[in-house]
């Protein structure tokens, strides 16, 4: 709708989803207000239900503004209410694909981003020091310095939150050494993960590569020896205003196999047991679950969203019709992610 334009949201540059959202936003021409620190409160825009960044003030049905979080429905919203340089493939097959791969990194290429950050010392410091400053830049060095301390014990007691803990932690370091051997060979075939042009699951991934790749110094150390193919895209992927965004930029179904084959196995070996032993916990009434992930015991609390994450994906595969249903299956048939393919609530 032309008349929400420009879209005015607001965020933070250590947000990995605000940076998705900024970079979806610029690929597609949106004209946008990007709001920082107490800058919506000061204009008075509304507080959403779960305070998470980043945050659009859109209208409702009734034509008074919402504060609506939460990227992926967000991306596809503006998709139907905004025409043109689509970020998800008019292929179905490639489509789900997407959703599958988009999910994967918003919630579990999260896990390394925030294990590294609030696991290391080095990147405890940065990132204690950095994020209060984003918000107010201006304020005095003792009230900095506080906020540091508060931040970071915050944050550091958390980590439980996304699994991670020592016994946890080789399995999070490895995956994202993993991902990033996988991402760079799909970047030596194009330099997007559906062809020429991005689509919302390269947004996803780049937008936790803002900080693994870019700002936290242990896992950016990682990147830029192990991947430095992968630290110089997710530079590329801040603007993509200029991609020429073509109908046939799409690669062909036929190529997804060759391409993302190592991908979705990686998905499937570490993704898709979290996201089953959660759901079952959750349908339980368990407040926390166990399983096995890659060899290693993984426990954490149960988590709403992601069983909600399961039942869309699981969702999507059986919207698809009979002919493109059964790519999919081929597609995944081996590579672990064949419970995602199970009918569910």
């Amino acid at each position: 709708m032309a008349d929400s334009l420009p879209l005015r949201f607001k965020g933070a540059p250590g947000s990995p989803y605000t940076r998705k959202m900024l970079a979806v936003l610029r690929y597609r021409r949106l004209p946008y207000e990007f709001l920082i620190g107490d800058q919506a409160t000061d204009l008075g825009l509304p507080e959403p239900k779960v305070a998470l960044l980043p945050t659009f003030y859109l209208p409702g049905d009734d034509g008074k503004l919402r504060a609506v979080v939460d990227s992926t429905p967000l991306i596809r919203r503006f998709e139907d209410e905004f025409p043109g340089r689509s970020v998800v493939p008019a292929d179905p097959v490639l489509a789900f694909l997407d959703y599958l791969l988009e999910d994967y990194a918003d919630e579990w290429l999260t896990k390394a981003m925030f294990h590294y950050r609030w696991y290391f010392q080095a990147d405890i410091d940065k990132a204690g020091t950095i994020l209060p400053i984003w918000r107010g830049i201006s304020e005095p060095a003792e009230k900095l310095a506080r906020a540091k301390q508060f931040i970071s014990e915050r944050q550091i007691q958390r980590l439980y939150v996304v699994g991670s803990n020592d016994v946890t932690a080789p399995v999070i370091e490895d995956s994202y050494r993993r991902f990033l051997a996988l991402f760079d060979a799909v970047l030596q075939h194009q330099p997007f993960l559906f062809g020429h042009r991005p689509a919302s699951a390269d947004f996803g991934v780049y937008a936790q590569l803002t900080q693994l790749a870019k700002f936290d110094p242990t896992p950016a150390a990682i990147c830029l020896e192990e991947a430095p193919r992968v630290h110089a895209w997710t530079d590329l992927v801040d603007d993509l205003s200029g991609n020429p965004a073509a109908d046939d930029a799409w690669m062909a179904r036929d190529r997804a196999a060759e391409v993302l084959g190592g991908l979705l196995e990686e998905v499937g070996r570490v993704y898709v047991p979290a996201l089953v032993a959660n759901a079952a916990a959750m349908a339980a009434g368990e407040d926390a679950f166990e399983t096995t992930i890659d060899g290693c015991r993984w426990t954490q609390p149960s988590f709403p969203y992601q069983a909600k994450c399961l039942a869309w994906i699981r969702a999507r595969f059986q919207a698809l019709d009979g002919a493109d249903r059964e790519a999919v299956r081929s597609l995944l048939e081996g590579t672990g992610c064949e419970p995602l393919m199970e009918p569910g609530a």
